[in-house]
């Protein structure tokens, strides 16, 4: 399964633009004959939560022109799963969600990130409902896990998917400069102790006083890097997901038989 991943940069409270550029790139992605196309965090309205309290849209079927419909029409149009992170505006609550739509344009999964960066300058909570929940998608016979940026940090997140079956695990991200090298340490980390590929889709540019690190990554089950972007320009990244390699991986070392009871035991 070929797997297409996007470093973008995004035009801070823009949506229009912002959204002409995701059409652009799964447009892109589809020459390139990838089955899949990952983008970063917020990217339609850019990651800073006066700007999201302000621009976050809702989720309606009627109106064509909204990011939601915007994303399903592009997946249609170019035949390609698209997995993208946008605003969400529900009632009076807003959540960071993960949109996931497959070649026909239909919504095949929605993630709403469950753990918030809510520390200055970032501030998530201020604007932004957590999920509460763990979201899989299947696409071509694999199983993904999603997760949202800070989810990063948060093992047993991803070793919770994991055990739920994902082979893959897709970040969508916002990452900030100062914390590159937590970036690459944990993405890594993720990979090698799950045994699974980790593909991760971070941001470029700034927005505000936030500025954000690039380096997207596809990472194989090894912890070896197959393909990844530099840290400052935009870029469209790609590699191969294979379920023999994750096997061979598992049958060389299986970590997962080996855990004990005492790994097993509810986290307190």
């Amino acid at each position: 399964m070929k797997i297409g991943v996007i470093q973008m940069e995004c035009a801070l409270g823009n949506v229009d633009a912002n959204m002409k550029k995701v059409s652009f790139y799964s447009s892109e992605a589809r020459k390139k004959n990838f089955d899949l196309i990952l983008f970063p965090e917020m990217v339609d309205t850019g990651y800073n939560m006066n700007i999201i309290s302000k621009k976050a849209s809702f989720w309606d079927e009627n109106n064509t022109e909204n990011p939601f419909n915007l994303i399903k029409k592009a997946g249609k149009k170019n035949r390609i799963h698209i997995i993208c992170n946008i605003s969400e505006r529900e009632d009076n609550k807003i959540y960071n969600t993960t949109l996931v739509v497959n070649p026909d344009g239909e919504v095949i999964g929605k993630y709403r990130k469950n753990h918030l960066a809510d520390y200055p300058p970032l501030n998530e909570g201020s604007c932004i409902t957590p999920g509460k929940t763990l979201e899989f998608v299947e696409i071509n016979k694999i199983k993904f896990g999603l997760l949202t940026c800070y989810d990063l940090r948060f093992p047993e997140i991803s070793r919770s998917l994991v055990l739920g079956g994902a082979d893959a695990l897709l970040l969508c991200s916002a990452w900030p400069f100062p914390r590159l090298i937590h970036w690459n340490t944990l993405i890594r980390a993720r990979a090698i102790e799950n045994q699974i590929y980790f593909i991760a889709a971070n941001r470029v540019g700034s927005d505000g006083s936030v500025t954000f690190c690039g380096s997207s990554r596809i990472i194989d089950p090894y912890g070896v890097i197959i393909s990844s972007a530099s840290e400052y320009s935009e870029a469209l990244i790609s590699g191969e997901i294979n379920l023999g390699t994750i096997k061979k991986v598992k049958e060389q070392m299986p970590v997962f038989q080996h855990r004990t009871e005492t790994d097993k035991q509810p986290l307190l």
